[in-house]
């Protein structure tokens, strides 16, 4: 394993080996470019994963605490959860379940398409699709999504069948097993699926995409890359003078204050830990936290308008065979005012076990409400909804001024109110999926709150304006010109697809530019 010394200054430090942060270590890598990953969580590999519910989530799950507050579900069912996210090395792509739709057009351009929306803090994202196109094509050959550049389709599995079928009785076109980032077939080194159903608790097989598996083995068979395990950001260092990021501060795996180094620091802890490190980084300087001279570092948080829907059969369905996620209907995810919301939506299968489906889907429910449930397990199939929320100005993450992580320092508070066009988006989404399920003779149907956020996005966001976000086009923040976002965190707006994909393709997008930039200064 390489090591770059602490008191080098020529390296890359990228906190974060998640979707963002592992694709710019790789990309870099690539390029030559000497790359510290900071992770705060273990360096798990598929052998490790625990193929049942609560120890695979306990094993890999972010726990550190958290505090949240606002009118969201989330703050009632699961107060010391807000999101359901991974802390260890690959980030939440070993727990994410690979469906990867691009944006449309008019969700880079939400302010302009849907106009004043009350109460949302709506703005155009500073880059057009065509931008970002040649990056999907890119992202997608990387990841192997099917549907995509000749990849071959998942199978259709019985959550899918039942799914599809009441689909096509709906009169919806757009019915899939894809794009998803799991190989059918064998791709870029990695098997084709098991089919095994556990994807949620870590990919033991190899088949899914992540960090982990892909980018961050080919990043160290470059050289090029130092990956610190075990290893928890706390400060970003910069310099009082030029204004530069200096280097990182950071918790090593014995307890020990490091700093390391840097050229350049890239931040990649998602929406919420993205946040409170810039929050965390406050100086005389920057007196609100680093790069936040606009005051929008930690508004404007999203989590995607979700909710779940599980029909209950007379036969079974066995939902949790095959893959997690395998299918889309993607006919709501159009632009469509005249259903009562701006923006879309998707629905996409999903399979829990009998462990999550109990806390998730009932959660503090007992007696007959709980049992009737899980007696009906075998003979239930599920979808999840997943659309655009609003952003808001209030939703957003801030220093908790009571709560302490285990290093003394201030943790993330996650604020969050529902807008009402997310309310109304749910509910049509909930309906959808509830007509879907009857259209295949369902016996009943049940509809779910969201569970905590898995698609944690804004906080950090593009804009062509300083005063309106934190980072420009390219992920540069606005205030510190070698200090870099490259997560979900950037998103002006969510859109309505799953975000690793786009995450993806910026990250992409992002470490050419700044092997750019380096390379101009070398030469300089």
């Amino acid at each position: 394993m390489t090591r770059f010394s602490y008191d080098d200054s020529d390296v890359v430090v990228v906190v974060g080996s998640g979707a963002g942060g592992g694709t710019v270590a790789n990309e870099l890598c690539q390029r030559g470019f000497k790359t510290v990953v900071l992770e705060a969580g273990p360096h798990l590999t598929g052998p490790d994963y625990h193929q049942d519910e609560w120890p695979a989530f306990a094993q890999m799950a972010w726990g550190d605490p958290r505090t949240t507050s606002g009118s969201w579900q989330v703050a009632t069912d699961f107060p010391n959860l807000p999101a359901w996210l991974v802390k260890a090395v690959g980030g939440t792509t070993t727990h994410w379940a690979g469906a990867c739709p691009r944006f449309k057009p008019h969700e880079l351009a939400a302010r302009s398409v849907y106009g004043d929306v009350e109460g949302a803090s709506l703005l155009d994202w500073p880059i057009a699709l065509g931008e970002l196109e040649p990056y999907y094509d890119k992202a997608e050959i990387k990841m192997g999504v099917t549907h995509r550049h000749g990849r071959p389709p998942l199978p259709a599995n019985n959550n899918y069948k039942v799914f599809a079928n009441g689909a096509t009785k709906l009169g919806y076109k757009y019915v899939s097993t894809g794009p998803y980032a799991t190989n059918a077939t064998p791709y870029d080194g990695r098997p084709a699926t098991a089919q095994d159903g556990f994807n949620f608790q870590g990919d033991k097989q190899g088949s899914k995409w992540s960090t982990l598996v892909a980018e961050l083995p080919k990043a160290e068979a470059t050289g090029n890359l130092d990956l610190r395990a075990d290893s928890h950001a706390v400060q970003i260092l910069h310099d009082e003078v030029t204004g530069r990021a200096t280097g990182v501060l950071y918790v090593d795996r014995n307890g020990a204050l490091r700093r390391q180094r840097a050229a350049v620091v890239c931040v990649a802890g998602n929406s919420i830990e993205s946040a409170r490190l810039l929050l965390l980084s406050e100086s005389p300087q920057h007196p609100d936290g680093l790069a936040n001279s606009s005051g929008q570092v930690g508004r404007n948080y999203m989590r995607h308008t979700t909710g779940t829907v599980w029909g209950q059969f007379d036969k079974p369905v066995r939902m949790y065979r095959g893959e997690t996620m395998a299918g889309v209907i993607a006919d709501e995810s159009r632009l469509d005012t005249g259903r009562g919301f701006t923006g879309g939506y998707y629905m996409e299968t999903i399979s829990l076990g009998p462990a999550f489906l109990a806390k998730f889907v009932a959660p503090g429910k007992w007696g007959s409400q709980l049992t009737e449930l899980l007696d009906g397990y075998r003979n239930t199939a599920g979808m999840w909804i997943v659309g655009e929320d609003m952003p808001q100005a209030d939703n957003r993450v801030t220093l908790s001024g009571d709560t302490v992580d285990a290093h003394q320092l201030p943790v993330a508070n996650v604020h969050f109110d529902d807008h009402p066009n997310d309310v109304a988006m749910r509910r049509h989404g909930q309906t959808q999926g509830a007509a879907v399920y009857n259209a295949v003779g369902a016996v009943r149907t049940i509809e779910t709150p969201p569970y905590p956020s898995t698609h944690n996005l804004g906080t950090c966001r593009m804009s062509q304006r300083p005063r309106d976000g934190v980072v420009d086009r390219f992920g540069r923040t606005h205030d510190v010109p070698n200090l870099f976002v490259s997560d979900g965190s950037v998103f002006t707006t969510g859109a309505a697809a799953n975000p690793t994909l786009t995450i993806v393709a910026l990250a992409i997008r992002q470490a050419e530019f700044i092997a750019t930039e380096l390379n101009k200064e070398l030469v300089a």
